[in-house]
């Protein structure tokens, strides 16, 4: 799944590498969850030994919840994603599904010079086990503590030059929630007319569009499990499960068959989920009918064509 938000780390133009699956949209509008996905931990690259001197050369100080000193020489390149553990962390364990809030900052392997730090605003968030997420920066987190620091090396492209590079991030994990595994709350009966919602016994959803479904020219934005959590801003970054149609009923994308819940931040995706997601509170379902002029629009997207209506189940599990 990929987000012009790409989990929060644009700001550093390092999201596309730490994001493995999805699909962008070309327009001016923010992006939505994505129309495909990658299992990322079927063929996960070896990094080699050079990679990992590399890496491991990388020197990190400073105290921690503060930006580090990072110092490395000039022309660090890796082949492959590869990250190490600097400093264990002290608190709590983590854990696949948790949503971990951390800090980072980045800098470009050819010139060791500084990027982008998330230490000038908020934390990134990420689930921890997520597919979506590079390999390696999932398996450098797996078996830590909060208050880990860790180092991770990423072969790229430079997007105004085409030409290979190598970011390097140093990043401290601040915080890790426990997350829900799906929505809680009160039953909400939606009006007649709207595509049918059916839960399994995990919670995923799947739908049934009434063939006679006439697709509406304005969002349609019903609840239908009412958290009792905090109110969702627009400009806040949540955690949610989620399945995306077609009004045909072709199932485009879903968290629920990569394993784990995504979280993003609002915004970074379609105008649908922004506007449709706003207002509602933690805990509760959401049944997005979003018109293309509010998701996509002229651009097909994937597996998406232009010009589509699309119907999303959101729960949202958190708020970060």
């Amino acid at each position: 799944m990929k987000h012009r938000t790409a989990r929060g780390m644009t700001a550093l133009a390092l999201g596309a590498a730490l994001v493995l699956t999805g699909c962008a949209d070309d327009s001016d509008s923010t992006d939505a969850p994505s129309a495909t996905s990658t299992d990322a931990a079927s063929d996960t690259p070896t990094p080699t030994a050079e990679d990992v001197a590399a890496v491991e050369a990388v020197k990190v100080e400073g105290d921690a919840g503060s930006e580090p000193t990072v110092t490395f020489d000039k022309g660090l390149t890796v082949s492959v994603p590869t990250a190490t553990v600097v400093t264990p962390g002290t608190g709590a364990d983590l854990e696949d599904g948790q949503s971990i809030s951390m800090d980072y900052v980045s800098y470009t392997g050819a010139d060791a010079t500084k990027a982008g730090s998330t230490y000038e605003g908020d934390p990134d968030t990420i689930i921890l086990g997520d597919q979506g997420i590079i390999p390696a920066l999932n398996q450098v987190l797996e078996g830590q503590k909060v208050g880990v620091r860790a180092v991770i090396a990423i072969p790229a492209q430079d997007p105004s030059t085409g030409e290979a590079t190598t970011s390097v991030l140093a990043l401290e994990v601040t915080d890790a929630i426990d997350v829900p595994d799906r929505a809680t709350g009160e039953a909400v009966t939606p009006p007649a007319g709207l595509p049918t919602v059916t839960l399994d016994d995990t919670g995923k959803p799947s739908i049934e569009i009434p063939k006679d479904y006439e697709e509406p020219t304005e969002l349609v934005a019903q609840t239908l499990i009412k958290g009792d959590g905090a109110v969702v801003k627009e400009t806040d970054t949540i955690t949610a499960h989620y399945t995306g149609w077609l009004t045909d009923g072709t199932q485009f994308d879903s968290s629920w068959d990569r394993g784990a819940p995504a979280s993003f931040s609002l915004t970074g995706v379609i105008k649908g989920w922004t506007q449709g997601l706003a207002g509602q509170t933690v805990g509760s379902q959401v049944l997005l009918v979003i018109p293309s002029d509010l998701g996509y629009g002229e651009t097909a997207s994937g597996s998406i064509p232009a010009n589509s209506t699309l119907v999303f189940v959101v729960d949202i599990l958190a708020v970060n």
